[in-house]
């Protein structure tokens, strides 16, 4: 095997270890997005979101929600 040949397997080991690792920390949440808002509407039931807030910090809103244009 040549040199260039082990170069570019290194290489290429190391862009596929990057992405198997962002695969499940970026992608499958931004294309599973209605499955995460229903975790997270399940998990905060029953929560008041001014009695956890800090004092003086917008309270929290849904990150899927489109922005008001």
């Amino acid at each position: 095997m040549s040199k260039n040949q082990k170069i570019a397997l290194i290489f290429g080991g190391f862009v596929t270890a990057i992405a198997a690792a962002f695969y499940p920390i970026f992608f499958y949440p931004l294309t599973h997005n209605n499955e995460y808002r229903q975790v997270q509407k399940m998990n905060r039931t029953g929560i008041k979101q001014a009695d956890v807030q800090p004092v003086g910090v917008k309270t929290w809103s849904d990150p899927f929600k489109p922005a008001d244009k």
